[in-house]
């Protein structure tokens, strides 16, 4: 009779004990594929180029190697830099590395835009252990003396391939010449285009290469369906998929932050908890609409192709990809928020005629074709509602005639405030604090109960990220 092979768990690599306890205290029991590849040789100190899908469990396959090797060195100084392309990623790997290191001493800090630079400065200054960065932020760091990292000894690139999407090539090519070139580079993927070939050999030398011969495709646990329904009767179809009452939990994709703005407000006037999360949204409110998801206070989260990457949900039950995404692999990641660590999940797209050329291209490259399916009792047929896409000219001219009200009631009260004042020359300082109130309060524009339509105004991320104007920092 043959014997059933041994599982061995983390005990079976050289990882330091304090972070076994920790791995034993977040329910760890068995390492993922992708954690049985790469922590050999990043244990080893070698370069590793890895391949994983989302959810593989690729964040612990390079914190464990990072953490076991800073807990040898001596401290006071920053020796890992962790670079992802989105802010919910780098806070998630944050909090994933806080959770690892419960029992050591080691400090891990995240440097990312929409949220003041002096915390992230003192964090420079303390010499955190481990620091966790998107690029465009890390840059303006770095344009400070107090920001340097002449003692680094490991540098990871998580999601490269997204960053690279996201147009971060030439910030990254900028921070590599602000790091030492004699380091360990772990460099992690979850497809392998040339592009990221490429720059995957400026950085590393002689890497070992783990999981670099699996195609990108979902979660084997991700049950995918496609709706077809005409593109102005999603948003029914979605409050009719919602009202099945199947769905307890959901992500809903959009494809611009605009329409998660109108998608958001609609279910919110039907009577369902929804929130939105997008580039355009302050980190605050990013924060709270992703923890105010994860604690069951909305059943809807709304969210761009930016936070795909960046959202760990454990046991997320739906993923609904509102628009069809224009590229295959954001269909991957948008998929791969749901199923994760071997669990199963749901994954539904809504598909218009005019998608289907996407969908085909999303059907080649996961190697089948996606079941159709339709809610049952749903009027397909039905009066096309109003259309979530306000055509932009209409929207910078709405913005441009508010703008300009403001401007004209702003002079009309300050012209009264003026006249008030030269009319009571006894009541000159009161005059003059009045008048300076008065355009206080004109200048600044009633706060609307409604969402941000699409963001045309600047966003508070954006004011505060050192001018760069990139909404993931």
């Amino acid at each position: 009779m043959l014997e059933t092979p041994v599982q061995e768990g983390f005990e079976s690599f050289k990882i330091a004990p304090a972070l076994l306890r920790a791995t034993r205290e977040l329910g760890y029991k068995l390492p993922t594929p992708i954690q049985k590849m790469a922590l050999p040789p990043a244990l080893e100190g070698k370069d590793v180029l890895g391949t994983a899908q989302t959810g593989s469990g690729k964040t612990a396959a390079f914190l464990l190697p990072i953490l076991s090797h800073l807990l040898t060195r001596p401290r006071g100084t920053t020796r890992a830099l962790i670079l992802a392309p989105t802010r919910e990623l780098a806070a998630q790997i944050e909090q994933s590395a806080k959770d690892l290191m419960k029992f050591t001493p080691l400090r891990v800090a995240s440097i990312f835009g929409g949220v003041g630079m002096q915390p992230q400065e003192k964090a420079f200054r303390s010499g955190v252990d481990v620091l966790v960065a998107t690029p465009g932020r890390l840059l303006d760091h770095f344009n400070h003396s107090y920001a340097r990292l002449s003692d680094l000894e490991i540098l990871v690139l998580d999601e490269a391939d997204r960053m690279l999407d996201m147009g971060f090539l030439p910030d990254i090519r900028r921070v590599m010449r602000h790091l030492p070139t004699k380091r360990q580079t772990l460099f992690f993927s979850a497809t392998m285009p040339d592009s990221i070939e490429k720059l995957s050999s400026e950085l590393l030398q002689n890497p070992v290469r783990v999981g670099v011969e699996r195609k990108a495709a979902p979660a084997s646990g991700v049950n995918q369906t496609v709706y077809p329904v005409p593109e102005d009767l999603k948003a029914e179809l979605l409050l009719a998929l919602l009202a099945e009452g199947n769905v307890k939990d959901v992500i809903v994709f959009t494809r611009t932050k605009h329409r998660a703005n109108r998608v958001a407000e609609k279910l919110v006037k039907a009577g369902i908890s929804a929130e939105r999360i997008h580039g355009n949204r302050s980190q605050s409110a990013r924060t709270e609409a992703l923890a105010g998801f994860k604690s069951g206070k909305y059943q809807v989260l709304v969210a761009t192709d930016i936070a795909a990457r960046g959202i760990d949900i454990d046991s997320l039950g739906h993923v609904v990809n509102f628009d069809v995404p224009n590229v295959p692999d954001d269909y991957i990641h948008r998929v791969g928020r749901t199923a994760r660590a071997g669990q199963s999940g749901e994954a539904i797209t809504f598909c218009s005629p005019g998608e289907e050329p996407d969908l085909k291209a999303i059907e080649k490259a996961v190697g089948r074709k996606i079941p159709r399916d339709v809610v049952n009792n749903f009027d397909y047929r039905a009066k096309k509602s109003e259309k979530l896409e306000v055509p932009i000219g209409v929207r910078v001219a709405e913005i441009q005639a508010r703008k300009a009200e403001d401007r004209a009631r702003a002079k009309s009260k300050a012209q009264a405030s003026g006249t008030s004042a030269s009319s009571t020359p006894a009541q000159g300082q009161s005059g003059r604090g009045g008048q300076g109130s008065g355009r206080s309060s004109s200048s600044q524009p009633s706060k609307s109960p409604r969402y941000d339509q699409g963001g045309a105004q600047p966003s508070s991320s954006s004011a505060r990220g050192g001018g760069r104007g990139r909404s993931s920092r």
